[in-house]
């Protein structure tokens, strides 16, 4: 099952409720995916500074800890850890000495990443998700057919700066994927097939591939079924395998692009009634930037 739900905003004028709009479509997706949520939001990025967000226990007073000109927000069990870029190995190394039960489960300029194990709706309560502003965000709800109900197991998953996947399918080869990703410097924290999807497009844009690039190689490289929804520092992209098993729509306007498993999950937006609506097409890279 799982469901997916994506949100980019052309229209600045919408940045203050893109939280608020995002919660409502992640909480129509509960049917979907009870047990785990997770989602990633593209906020505000300070000149010159990079935000980790932790995920643990006990995470208060960690940027005072670090020192360096860190500071920090604490959502629940998150803290976004916002420092000067030049500092981002010392606070991961300080990280893994002090406290190496801390995950670091994002990283970028813009990105935030929140999930937890619970109703869509009560995970994005317990992280204020309502109440974040940002230029666009995706979000998932899990329904674990294929491993325990863990945090580790929600999605999203971040392997790149201002990276991040959602994924709604199972990958077939990923086990040989993650043996030939290791080598090349890929870190994977979980089993989960979508890490590994995350991955793989990490290193193809590490390689050079522009996302569309990276995403279309993956017809040829990723073995299964999937959907897959992915943020970037400046955009999402979405892309269907070429069987296309797994549901999906999407609608645009003028202000905005959005995604969703069902189209119940974009009844609530503004001017849907006018939007074009679509089925996206197999084996197609459906790409949204801003610059």
């Amino acid at each position: 099952m799982c469901g997916i739900v994506g949100l980019f905003l052309k229209d600045r004028s919408l940045e203050p409720q893109l939280g608020a709009l995002l919660a409502r479509m992640l909480e129509v997706m509960t049917e979907r995916g009870p047990d785990s949520a997770g989602f990633a939001v593209y906020g505000e990025g300070g000149a010159g500074r990079i935000k980790l967000t932790l995920r643990g226990e006990d995470l208060a007073g960690i940027a005072e800890a670090i020192g360096a000109g860190a500071t920090g927000v604490l959502r629940d069990s998150h803290l976004v850890l916002s420092l000067p870029v030049d500092q981002e190995e010392a606070a991961r190394g300080w990280l893994a000495l002090n406290r190496p039960d801390v995950v670091v489960i994002g990283a970028g300029h813009r990105i935030e990443l929140y999930k937890e194990v619970g109703l869509p709706a009560d995970v994005s309560t317990r992280f204020g998700l309502s109440g974040m502003s940002g230029s666009h965000g995706i979000g998932h709800t899990r329904m674990a057919t294929e491993s325990a109900v863990t945090t580790d197991g929600a999605h999203p998953f971040s392997t790149g700066a201002d990276q991040c996947l959602v994924h709604n399918g199972s990958l077939s080869n990923h086990r040989s994927l993650r043996r030939m990703l290791e080598p090349k410097g890929i870190h994977f924290v979980t089993d989960n097939d979508s890490e590994v999807a995350a991955g793989y497009l990490t290193w193809r844009l590490r390689e050079g591939d522009s996302l569309a690039e990276a995403l279309e190689a993956s017809l040829d490289d990723l073995d299964g079924f999937f959907t897959f929804v992915v943020g970037t520092e400046n955009g999402f992209a979405v892309l269907r395998d070429p069987i296309s098993c797994k549901p999906a729509v999407m609608a645009e306007t003028d202000q905005y692009v959005a995604f969703g498993s069902e189209y119940r999950a974009l009844v609530g937006l503004p001017g849907i009634e006018n939007a074009r609506v679509f089925e996206p097409e197999p084996a197609r890279v459906y790409a949204w930037e801003r610059n």
